[in-house]
């Protein structure tokens, strides 16, 4: 178990973390456009493992306790089916908009940490979750009310809060994971059992890249497997040194980064409702950031 840091750095962390996510989904909605859903994740997940798995081993060559490789397996599986609906609602809704609405995950997680990790909620990081939770709205409700909702944005939305779920109890399971194993163990460990979840889906769903957009898309693939690595070590350093609840809120600075680069890939207009639901954001992840370095080190 790593030593606390009570510094600054785990926040950090985090949000650099977020911001290699928020480029990863990015590049991945471009990869399920052109693959699908489950093709681009399977594919990332398994140039994920090809990279990861064996730095990881050259690192420690022993293999995890079996605590670890509990979490590790729970946390697999619950990854594949998480990331499996994310990105399958990703292709029917907006980047910014899908990011935005998973943000109710944080908000279960901030419970889920004080049933499953005995973690005291502090009134701060409640109030800084419902005030960032309520950026989110602001920026969804201006802008779905400039276009009417398909059928197609339905379902996506539904998939969408099935992966919210999921991603709450990810956030719990990356608390515990991190406290056990190190950040290269985790991403290791995590791509290679998604993609042997996914693995017996392959003969029903899985299509490889062709054609003459085929380089083009196993770069994309291949980038999208870089920035979930670099994503995962960040974060599981960032959770092995501080509580889930300060870290938790700092999830919703995944808007900005998806606001961004929705803008650069994908031509999506920031309005003033996304201004005012990020201001609320922000503050909402300092009230409860500014709660953790106010507590006095054990």
């Amino acid at each position: 178990m790593a030593t606390p840091d009570h510094s600054l750095r785990p926040i950090f962390a985090t949000i650099i973390g977020i911001a290699f996510f928020s480029a990863m989904d990015a590049v991945m909605k471009s990869a399920s456009l052109a693959l699908g859903a489950y093709s681009a994740f399977f594919l990332r997940c398994l140039i994920g493992a090809i990279i990861i798995g064996p730095v990881w081993w050259w690192r420690v060559r022993k293999w995890p306790e079996r605590a670890a490789l509990k979490v590790h397996l729970t946390r697999g599986i619950v990854v594949a089916f998480m990331g499996w609906t994310f990105f399958f609602a990703l292709v029917r809704l907006p980047l910014a908009e899908a990011i935005a609405l998973s943000f109710i995950a944080p908000l279960i997680a901030l419970y889920l940490a004080a049933i499953l990790l005995g973690e005291a909620i502090q009134p701060k990081a409640i109030i800084g979750a419902l005030l960032s939770l309520a950026g989110v709205a602001v920026i969804v409700s201006g802008r779905l009310s400039q276009t009417e909702m398909s059928a197609n944005a339905i379902i996506g939305l539904a998939a969408l809060l099935l992966s919210a779920v999921l991603y709450a109890w990810n956030l719990i399971l990356q608390r515990q994971q991190a406290l056990l194993a190190s950040p290269a163990e985790v991403s290791a460990f995590q791509n290679s059992i998604v993609s042997l979840t996914l693995l017996g889906f392959a003969p029903f769903l899985l299509v490889l890249p062709s054609g003459s957009a085929q380089c083009t898309e196993w770069l994309t693939l291949i980038a999208g497997a870089l920035f979930a690595i670099a994503a995962a070590l960040f974060l599981s350093w960032a959770y092995a040194r501080a509580e889930a609840q300060a870290l938790v809120p700092i999830e919703y600075t995944g808007f900005l980064w998806a606001a961004l680069f929705g803008w650069i890939f994908f031509s999506e207009n920031i309005s003033i409702t996304t201004v005012s639901g990020a201001v609320l954001i922000v503050v909402g992840c300092w009230i409860a950031v500014r709660k953790d370095k106010m507590q006095s080190p054990p």
